[in-house]
């Protein structure tokens, strides 16, 4: 059975393939391939581009960081309303808890 680093490698070393293989398609060199996976960090937002590479097929480095860089901004926006909703819940729990507390002495 795998476990979850091993998975995670998998996965990273899958995606970042895939990108390779779809910016080399379009004439542009490896190393922009790997800068754009670095940038991206994740293999989800990597996948992401790699889809957009596919069906765009587009013509300059422009076009290419201009969509990397709205899919790095959707995924550090995603993450940062993950972290807002886990400290409300940690909050909400802890008033929660508070009440009862305090229900409990009444």
């Amino acid at each position: 059975m795998i476990d979850n680093k091993a998975r995670n490698r998998l996965e990273w070393s899958m995606a970042k393939s895939d990108l390779c293989r779809e910016v080399l398609s379009l004439g542009f060199p490896r190393e922009f391939a790997d800068l754009l996976a670095k940038e991206l960090g994740s293999p989800r937002a990597i996948g992401r581009m790699t889809a957009y590479l596919r069906s765009a097929k587009p013509h300059s480095v422009e076009m290419i960081v201009d969509e990397m860089l709205a899919i790095s901004a959707e995924a550090q926006t995603w993450r940062e309303r993950k972290e807002s909703q886990e400290a409300q819940a940690a909050y909400s729990a802890y008033l929660f808890e508070r009440r009862m507390r305090e229900e409990e002495y009444e």
